[in-house]
This record gives C-alpha cells, sequence and structure tokens, in this order.
C-alpha cells in the first residue's frame, strides 16, 4: 500500500478507531504536539459526551446534522449531505469544556483540534461564511473551503480547510511543505484525513506523496480511500491524486507552535515551475462543488 521509511504515518482506516470513534489522532499517537482529529459516527438519536482538556475542537459535519451543547448553550448544527455537497456550518468549542453531539437522524462528524492556551468563546458559524477558493488550472483545478484558515475564523491555534479534487485531476500541487520557521514558511504538524467517492461497482481510490530529503525520513506513496488518513510531521507533501471517475475530498488540520497564526508554505524548487503553466489554462468546469441552492 505505501513505501515509507518512517512507519506510521499512514493510518488505514478502522487502523485508528478507539473508544467508539472512527478515527482518533492525538498529539501524542502521532509523535508531535500540536495537531489532533477524531471523526465521530452517531446512530439516529445518539449522543456523545466528552471533555476537550487544553484543546480547542470543532464539530464538523462529514454528513448529516447535531446539535452541540457547551454549558448551558446548545448550538444547532444544520449540516450536508455529504463532503461532496458544499461547505457546511460548524461549531467551535473551547479548550476546557464538556461538550455533548446529539443527532436525531445519525450523521458523521470531524473534530479538528488543536492545542491552545487561550480559551475563545463557544461559537457557530454558518456554511455562507465558508470562503470557497478555485485553485489551479487544467488538471491542477481543485476547490478549497477555508472554513478555518487565518483570516476566515477565528482560533487560537487550529487551522483547518476542505479540499475537494474532481477525478483525474492533482492538488496539494505543486508539492509544498511548512517545517521551517522563515518570512515565507510557517512550522505546522498536519493531518489529512480523505473520503472518496464511491464508483458504481465499489470504493473510489486515490493516491497521496509525501517525502523529504538528507535531513529527514519521510518516504510515503500510499493508496487512501475513505476512512484512512495520513500523518505529515515533517517534508514535502503532494501531490494528492484522484483517480479518473473518483472525486476525492480531503481535510486539512494544522497547528504548530509559532505565536502567530499563520499558513505559510514553501514549495518544492523542482516543481514549483508548474505553476506558470496554469496561466492560459481554465479552472475545470466540474467546479464548485456543491454549487448554489444545492440542497444539503
Amino acid at each position: 500500500m505505501s513505501t515509507q521509511t518512517r512507519t506510521g504515518l499512514v493510518l488505514a482506516a478502522g487502523s485508528a478507531a478507539r473508544d467508539g470513534l472512527d478515527v482518533v489522532i492525538t498529539p501524542e499517537s502521532a509523535g508531535w504536539a500540536f495537531s489532533g482529529l477524531a471523526v465521530l459516527t452517531l446512530a439516529p438519536g445518539e449522543q456523545r459526551t466528552w471533555s476537550t482538556g487544553d484543546a480547542e475542537t470543532l464539530v464538523l459535519p462529514l454528513a448529516g446534522s447535531c446539535t452541540v451543547t457547551c454549558g448551558e448553550e446548545t448550538i444547532t448544527i444544520a449540516g450536508r449531505r455529504d463532503v461532496f455537497s458544499g461547505p457546511t456550518d460548524f461549531v467551535y468549542v473551547p479548550r476546557d469544556a464538556d461538550v455533548t453531539v446529539v443527532s436525531e437522524a445519525g450523521g458523521r462528524f470531524a473534530l479538528p483540534s488543536a492545542c491552545c492556551e487561550r480559551r475563545l468563546a463557544f461559537r457557530h458559524q454558518p456554511a455562507d461564511r465558508v470562503p470557497v477558493e478555485l485553485r489551479g488550472a487544467g488538471q491542477s483545478s481543485r476547490q478549497v473551503n477555508n472554513f478555518c484558515t487565518p483570516g476566515a475564523f477565528e482560533a487560537e491555534a487550529l487551522i483547518a480547510c476542505e479540499v475537494l479534487t474532481p477525478g483525474g485531476n492533482w492538488s496539494s500541487y505543486p508539492p509544498h511543505k511548512h517545517d521551517e520557521k522563515t518570512e515565507t514558511e510557517s512550522v505546522l504538524e498536519e493531518i489529512y484525513y480523505f473520503e472518496v467517492e464511491p464508483g458504481p461497482a465499489g470504493p473510489g481510490i486515490a493516491y497521496q506523496r509525501v517525502y523529504g530529503s538528507a535531513a529527514n525520513d519521510v518516504d510515503v506513496l500510499a493508496e487512501v480511500g475513505t476512512g484512512d488518513a495520513v500523518l505529515i510531521p515533517h517534508g514535502w507533501h503532494g501531490p494528492s491524486m484522484a483517480a479518473p471517475g473518483y472525486d476525492l475530498y480531503y481535510l486539512n488540520v494544522m497547528a504548530g507552535p509559532g505565536e502567530e497564526r499563520a499558513w505559510r508554505v514553501c514549495d518544492d524548487p523542482a516543481h514549483g515551475w508548474v505553476r506558470d503553466t496554469w496561466v492560459d489554462q481554465e479552472i475545470d468546469p466540474r467546479l464548485p462543488f456543491g454549487r448554489v441552492g444545492e440542497d444539503a
């Protein structure tokens, strides 16, 4: 499935399940200090209660709707049909909080998190306030839902976005990294969580590349599908490759030690020239996913 000189970076679906959660990635399990992710599936009428501890956390519907209670306040999340239906509303839950999520009809919910110091307010972000960006061109066209990026939503440390790539296209390309503190780069630990639209005969497939240099030990080329995750402690990452016929979604979760909450990246100089080829190409007409007026 993958080639890697550092083990444990590719987490196949189910391999990181724990305590009734589909995915549990903590700073401790990842071997770093800040970024985390859980994925929760609730049956109709089911609820889940937990404490956020030292990590700010989002409740982000992947499919379905829910209510979220923190202290004496309850917020309803309208949610969406699936990850290809467009951006969703979500809820921010602060550190040091007890939270309960209930889903009347059932659903799946991503819980991206980041260890932080400051305690912000419990609050709701509507879907229509999520900036949608179309990046690249031609077969490098992709959509980015910048729901929790700097400038789009206030958080203490957490940076998160969704990337949707039409079948046959490449995203996270040119390959880039963010593992050094410079004027053009910030240090961020990153999690990729994948979902792939199935085909008529079975599950869809995609591929993820992560690689390093003589200075580190990352070397991953993995086939990925729905429920898989890849950890990126450092090194170049990309491309994320959507196989023809299968649209690709991934959730990016990032956090790091910087005093400034910033997402700065550096292209691999061997491949950065590819950006220049986009000038005369159109954006893939299959974008955006989840057009205005489409039902959630």
